[in-house]
């Protein structure tokens, strides 16, 4: 194995990691920042508040995406085994 293609297959790797994990991650900034502008309107300032919406939201976007994820990984894998 060269360098250039060790480098394809680390490049290749982070993409697909970053197009996995983005949504789940971009699904709990978004319920982050809203839970976090209704306590700063409220002025509640719980520290737990923000936790359980963030993991029920999350929770439900990675089975939502499952399908998805599993195709991308899938996908990936059948790349890596086969050489292409």
């Amino acid at each position: 194995m060269s360098f250039d293609q060790a480098t394809d297959i680390v490049r290749e790797s982070l993409t697909v990691m970053l197009l996995v994990s983005a949504p789940i991650l971009l699904a709990g900034l978004a319920i982050g920042l809203v839970v976090g502008l209704l306590q700063a309107v409220t002025q509640i300032q719980e520290q737990t508040l923000s936790f359980v919406p963030k993991i029920v939201v999350m929770g439900i976007v990675t089975i939502l995406l499952t399908p998805w994820v599993g195709r991308m990984l899938i996908e990936y894998a059948q790349r890596m085994f086969t050489g292409q």
